[in-house]
C-alpha cells in the first residue's frame, strides 16, 4: 500500500503548469477549500511535488499549516491522505517554523471519540517524531492508547512508540517497562506481542537500557520457543546489538548456536540472514572460531538452500579484514598451509556443485582468498579458482535464465578481480573468455565483452590473433538488428577499440562501418562513436559523428555531434606528429587548433556570438565541464605551439655578418655579439614567460578536477588521471625549461620521478607514464652533461659588470663560452618532449558524455530585493544579518558515488561605488570576508553572517558554496550568488555633517551619537 501510495503521489503533479511558489500554493489552497471531496484529495496529494520544487522553509511552513487545518476539520480519508503526504515529505518536516501551531492543530484530533481518527493521529504523531521527540503530551497519549481495546488504535500506538523510542531517550526509558509488562502479560495476545517486541531494537540510548532490553529478549527466547516468537526475538536481538555495538560478539555466538542446534529451517534461515547483516556491518568482530563454526555448519548441512546462505556469509567475510584474521596463526601454534583450513576445503568442495549459486560463492571465496592473502603461497588455490571460474563460465554462458545471468555476473567479476591481483593468470582467463564467446547466448556475450574490456584496460592481453576472432564474431552478429544484437555490437566494438593498442587498421574500420550501415540504428552508432572517443580512436569517431549529423532532429543534438566531430578531427591531426620535425609539428598543432576552434567557435545568430557548445547546452544540461575541458585543451595546445616557436626563434637570430653594422647604428657595442647576445640575454625572459604559462595551466587543470564532484566512481580515476596528468604535463615542461635553460640548482627530479612508479590501469595511463619517464631521463641526462648557457651567462654577467671593462669582458666571455650545439640540444629536448606528450591520444572519458550522478545546491538569501539589480538599503552604523539557506538537490540516484558531508559557504563584499566624504575608518571595517561550514540535514542547511558596511556607497556581496565529501575533499561545485547593498548615512551623522558645513558647532548630545563614535 505504501509503495502504491508513493507512486500515486509521485505522479499526481503530471501535466501541471509551471507556476511560481506563491501561485502554486494559492492554487492548491483553492483546492483545499473546495466543497468537493475529490478536489480536496487531489490538492492534498499534490503537495509533495510542491515541496520538491520549492524546498524552502517559508513555503513549507505555510503548506503544512494548511494541511494541519485539513487534518483537523476533515474526514478520516482526508486525514489519511495528509498522513501519507507527511510520511513522504519526512525530510521537509524540520523546515516547519511554527511547530507548536502545527502540532496543536494535529493533536486536537486525539480527543475524538472515533478510534480510527485517534489511530490516524497517533500515526501522524509518530511520523513527526523527529521534530517533536520530547513532547510530553504525545508521550502520554501513546501510553494511554497502548491500553485501548481497539486493535487499530493499539497498532497505531505501537507504530508511534517505535518512532518515538528511536528519537527520544526519555520516552524509551519510560516506555521500556510498559512494553516489558505487556509482552510478559498473559492477557496480551500473541500476535500483539509479536508487534511489541520490535520496539526493543530502539532501546540503545545508553548501556543500562540496552542491557535490560537484552535480558528481556533473552528471557523471551527461552520462555517462548515457538517459531514466530524465536524469529522475531532473534531479529530484534540482532538489530539491538548492531545499534549498541557492545554485544555483537555475543550475538554472533548466539546466532551460530541456533544455526547449529535448532532443527527448524525457518530459524536457521533467520540466523543466516542476521549473520549476513553483522558480516556486512562489523566484519572485524568475527573471530577465527566464529568463521570455523560457520564452516563446520556449512560442511555438515544436507540442505542446499541453507548451505548457499552460509556460503553467502562466508563470501562476504572473505572480502574483508576477517579473512586475514582467519588465516593468521595463533601465538605458539605451528604454521599450517592454506589448503588445510576448513574454509578452503569448503570452497573447493563447492566450486563444482550442481547448484550454480553454491558454486558461485565457492569460487568467490577462493578468489577473495587469493586476492587478500598475497603473502602466502597460494598457487594451488589460484589454479582451483581459475578452473572453477572456467567451469561456471561454460555452464552459465549457455543458459539465458535470470539466475544463470546473475551467477555469470559474479563469475566475471571474480575473473576481473583475480586478474588484477594475479596478472600472470590473465592469459588463460582471456583465452577461456574468447573460446566461449562464439557459443554463448547474447546476454552472456554482452557481459563477457564487458569483462574482456575491463581486463584489457588493465593489462595488454589481447593479441592480434585474438582481434581476428573478435572481428569474425562482429561480422556474424551484424547480420541481425534485434535490441540484444545492437547492445552486443557496442560491447564488441568496445573490446576491439581497447585491444587495438594503436590506430585502427583500414580493414577494421571498414568492417565496423559496414555492419553499422546494415543492421544498426543511430543510437547504436553514437554509442560506438562515443566508445571510440573514450578509447582514443579519434579517426573512427570522427567518421561516425559525421555520418550522424543528418540523422538528428534537434538543433542541440546537431551542435553536440558537430562539436564532437571537430574535437575528434583535432585529436586526429595530432597523430601525425613526428619527432625532430618541428615545422610539421607546428602545422599539425595549428590544424588541431583550427578544428578545436570550429567546435567551440562563435556562430552568429542575431549578431550574438553563440559557441557550438553553448548552442548545444540547455538549462538542464549546461555542459560546463565539457566547455572547461575543451578550453583548457585549446590553451594547452597554444602554449605548446608557443614553446616550439620560442625554441625555433633561437635558431633564426640575426647572423654575425650584420652585427657590426647594427652595433654602430645603435651605438651599443654589445650588439656586436649578434646572435650570441640575443640568445643569451633574451632566452631567460622568454622561457620564464613560458614556464609561468604552463604553471598557470596546471592550476587551471586542478580547478577543473575539483569541479567534477558527480563523476562516476568507475571513471573518476580516469578523469583524475586526465586532469592530473595534463596538469603534470604542464609542470613537466615547466620543470624541463627550468632544468635545461634557467636554473638547474632549483630544479628537482624527485617529485616527478616518484610519479613514474604509480599504478596504472589503462593503456592511456601506460603510454603517458612511458612518455613522462622518457622525458625525465632525457632532461636529467642533458642537465648532467651540459650546463645551461643562459644560467652561466646570467651569473657571469653579474660579476663581469662589476669590473671596469664590463662590456668588453662580457663580449670575450660569450665568444669563448657560447656553444650553439648545446643550445640546440636543449631546445630539441624541449620540442621532442612536447611532441611526445601530444602523440599520446587524448581520451574523452565517460563523464564527458554521461553523468550518472547529479548534485546541485540551490541557495536563498534573505533579505533579498524584489529586483535582482536593486540594492538593499542599510545604514552605515548598523550591521546586516545575511541569512543563507540552501537545499541540496539530487538526481534519480542520490549519493550514488560520493555524498556531501558538509557545505562550505564563503561570503565576501567589494565596494563598487563610493559616495560621501572620506573618513578614517579602521581597515577591519572596510572589508567583509567570512567562511562557514555547515552540515546539511535532510538536504537542508542554514546559517547567518553579520556584515559591516561602514563606507558609504554600493557594495557587491558574493556568496559562493562548495561541498566537502566524506573523505574531506573539497569540490568547487558552486553556485555563486550576488546581491547589492547600498550603505546610507545614518540621520544623526547626516545632521552633524550639515551643521558642520553651515559652520554651527554640534551639540554635546549629537557628538556622542555620531556614526563613528563607537569605532
Amino acid at each position: 500500500m505504501a509503495a502504491s501510495a508513493k507512486s500515486f503521489l509521485a505522479d499526481a503533479g503530471y501535466g501541471e503548469q509551471e507556476l511560481d511558489a506563491n501561485s502554486a500554493l494559492m492554487e492548491l489552497d483553492k483546492g483545499l477549500r473546495s466543497g468537493k471531496l475529490g478536489e480536496q484529495c487531489e490538492a492534498v496529494v499534490r503537495f509533495p511535488r510542491l515541496f520538491q520544487k520549492y524546498p524552502f522553509p517559508i513555503l513549507i511552513n505555510s503548506a503544512f499549516l494548511k494541511l494541519a487545518d485539513v487534518f483537523r476539520v476533515g474526514n478520516n480519508f482526508l486525514r489519511l491522505c495528509v498522513l501519507k503526504v507527511t510520511q513522504q515529505s519526512e525530510k521537509h518536516l524540520e523546515k516547519i517554523l511554527n511547530v507548536d501551531e502545527f502540532v496543536k492543530r494535529v493533536f486536537s484530533v486525539i480527543h475524538s471519540n472515533d478510534p480510527v481518527a485517534r489511530a490516524i493521529t497517533l500515526r501522524m504523531l509518530g511520523s513527526m517524531a523527529s521534530i517533536i521527540p520530547e513532547r510530553k503530551n504525545a508521550h502520554h497519549s501513546i501510553r494511554q492508547s497502548l491500553d485501548s481495546h481497539d486493535n487499530v488504535e493499539v497498532e497505531a500506538a505501537i507504530f508511534a512508540a517505535a518512532n518515538f523510542s528511536a528519537q527520544s531517550k526519555d520516552f524509551a526509558v519510560g516506555i521500556c517497562n510498559k512494553i516489558s509488562e505487556m509482552i510478559q502479560g498473559l492477557a496480551t495476545p500473541v500476535d500483539l506481542k509479536l508487534k511489541l517486541i520490535p520496539i526493543l531494537q530502539h532501546m540503545h540510548h545508553d548501556a543500562s537500557l540496552a542491557s535490560s532490553s537484552r535480558q528481556l529478549l533473552q528471557q523471551l527466547v527461552t520462555s517462548y520457543p515457538s517459531t514466530k516468537m524465536v524469529i522475531v526475538t532473534l531479529h530484534t536481538f540482532t538489530l539491538l546489538a548492531a545499534s549498541s555495538l557492545v554485544d555483537i560478539p555475543k550475538q554472533i555466538q548466539l546466532l551460530l548456536q541456533y544455526l547449529k542446534n535448532d532443527p527448524r529451517k525457518a530459524v536457521k534461515r533467520l540466523a543466516i540472514q542476521d549473520l549476513k547483516l553483522l558480516a556486512n556491518k562489523t566484519p572485524h568482530t568475527w573471530s577465527r572460531e566464529n568463521i570455523q563454526a560457520l564452516c563446520e555448519s556449512a560442511l555438515n548441512t544436507p540442505y542446499d538452500s541453507l548451505k548457499m546462505g552460509m556460503l553467502s556469509v562466508l563470501s562476504t567475510l572473505s572480502g574483508t579484514i576477517a579473512i586475514k584474521q582467519y588465516f593468521s596463526s595463533a601465538p605458539g601454534a605451528a604454521a599450517t598451509t592454506a589448503r588445510s583450513f576448513d574454509l578452503v576445503k569448503l570452497a573447493q568442495e563447492c566450486c563444482y556443485h550442481n547448484n550454480r549459486g553454491i558454486a558461485a560463492h565457492g569460487v568467490r571465496i577462493l578468489t577473495n582468498i587469493s586476492a587478500s592473502c598475497q603473502e602466502k603461497d597460494l598457487l594451488p588455490l589460484e589454479q582451483d579458482a581459475v578452473f572453477g571460474l572456467e567451469a561456471l563460465l561454460v555452464l552459465c554462458s549457455q543458459d539465458d535464465s535470470p539466475g544463470a545471468q546473475a551467477t555469470l555476473k559474479i563469475t566475471l567479476t571474480c575473473m576481473v578481480k583475480l586478474v588484477k591481483c594475479r596478472p600472470h593468470l590473465s592469459q588463460s582467463v582471456v583465452e577461456s573468455l574468447l573460446a566461449q564467446l562464439h557459443s554463448a547466448q547474447d546476454n552472456a556475450r554482452i557481459l563477457m565483452c564487458h569483462c574482456l574490456a575491463a581486463i584489457a584496460m588493465q593489462l595488454p592481453v589481447l593479441a592480434d590473433g585474438m582481434l581476428g576472432d573478435l572481428m569474425d564474431l562482429y561480422k556474424l552478429i551484424g547480420q541481425s538488428a534485434t535490441d540484444k544484437k545492437q547492445e552486443l555490437l557496442v560491447s564488441l566494438a568496445t573490446v576491439i577499440f581497447v585491444s587495438s593498442q594503436k590506430a585502427l587498421s583500414t580493414e577494421i574500420k571498414t568492417v565496423i562501418k559496414q555492419q553499422l550501415e546494415n543492421a544498426s540504428n543511430g543510437w547504436t552508432a553514437y554509442r560506438i562513436a562515443r566508445q571510440a572517443s573514450r578509447m582514443g580512436n579519434h579517426d573512427m569517431a570522427r567518421e561516425l559523428y559525421q555520418s550522424l549529423l543528418t540523422q538528428v532532429a534537434s538543433e542541440h543534438f546537431y551542435f553536440w555531434l558537430n562539436s564532437l566531430k571537430e574535437f575528434s578531427h583535432a585529436e586526429q591531426c595530432l597523430t601525425g606528429l613526428q619527432e625532430d620535425n618541428y615545422s610539421s609539428a607546428l602545422s599539425c598543432i595549428a590544424e588541431a587548433l583550427k578544428s578545436y576552434h570550429k567546435g567551440i567557435a562563435s556562430l552568429t545568430f542575431a549578431n550574438i556570438p553563440i559557441t557550438v557548445f553553448q548552442a548545444a547546452s540547455t538549462p538542464l544540461n549546461p555542459l560546463s565541464f565539457q566547455c572547461g575541458f575543451v578550453k583548457l585543451r585549446i590553451d594547452l595546445l597554444q602554449a605548446f605551439s608557443q614553446l616550439i616557436c620560442t625554441c625555433n626563434s633561437l635558431k633564426t637570430s640575426p647572423p654575425p655578418a650584420i652585427a657590426t653594422t647594427i652595433a654602430m647604428t645603435s651605438g651599443n657595442d654589445l650588439q656586436r655579439c649578434g646572435r650570441i647576445s640575443n640568445q643569451a640575454l633574451t632566452l631567460s625572459l622568454q622561457m620564464k614567460h613560458s614556464m609561468e604559462e604552463f604553471r598557470n595551466l596546471a592550476t587551471r587543470y586542478g580547478d577543473l578536477y575539483q569541479s567534477s564532484f558527480d563523476a562516476d566512481s568507475a571513471t573518476l580515476r580516469n578523469v583524475e588521471f586526465i586532469n592530473i596528468r595534463q596538469q603534470q604535463s604542464c609542470l613537466l615542461i615547466s620543470h624541463a625549461i627550468e632544468a635545461l635553460i634557467l636554473d638547474p640548482e632549483s630544479a628537482s627530479f624527485q617529485e616527478y620521478s616518484s610519479n613514474g612508479t604509480a599504478h596504472v590501469e589503462s593503456e592511456y595511463e601506460r603510454r603517458m607514464m612511458s612518455v613522462f619517464n622518457h622525458v625525465l631521463e632525457e632532461v636529467e641526462s642533458l642537465n648532467r652533461k651540459y650546463a645551461p648557457v643562459s644560467y652561466l651567462a646570467s651569473n657571469s654577467f653579474k660579476s663581469i659588470l662589476c669590473r671596469e671593462s664590463g662590456q668588453n669582458s662580457l663580449y670575450l666571455w660569450l665568444a669563448r663560452n657560447w656553444n650553439t650545439a648545446d643550445v640546440d640540444m636543449h631546445t630539441a629536448c624541449l620540442c621532442n618532449a612536447v611532441i611526445a606528450l601530444l602523440k599520446v591520444p587524448l581520451s574523452f572519458q565517460r563523464y564527458f558524455f554521461q553523468k550518472l550522478q547529479s548534485t546541485s545546491i540551490k541557495l536563498a538569501l534573505s533579505p533579498s530585493p524584489r529586483n535582482p539589480a536593486e540594492p538593499i538599503a542599510v545604514q552605515n552604523n548598523q550591521q546586516l544579518a545575511l541569512k543563507v539557506e540552501g537545499v541540496v538537490q539530487h538526481g534519480s540516484k542520490p549519493g550514488l558515488f560520493r555524498k556531501i558531508q558538509s557545505v562550505c559557504l564563503n561570503v565576501s563584499s567589494v565596494l563598487q561605488s563610493k559616495s560621501g566624504q572620506d573618513y578614517k575608518i579602521p581597515i577591519d571595517n572596510m572589508t567583509n570576508e567570512m567562511e562557514q561550514r555547515v552540515e546539511p540535514h535532510n538536504d537542508y542547511f542554514s546559517t547567518q553572517f553579520l556584515l559591516n558596511f561602514v563606507i558609504l556607497g554600493t557594495h557587491n556581496i558574493t556568496v559562493e558554496s562548495s561541498v566537502i565529501d566524506s573523505n574531506g575533499i573539497v569540490w568547487k561545485t558552486g553556485p555563486k550568488t550576488t546581491i547589492f547593498v547600498k550603505s546610507l548615512e545614518d540621520p544623526y551623522s547626516q545632521q552633524v555633517r550639515l551643521q558642520q558645513q553651515q559652520g554651527q558647532p554640534p551639540s554635546q548630545q549629537q557628538q556622542q551619537r555620531t556614526a563613528y563614535s563607537r569605532f
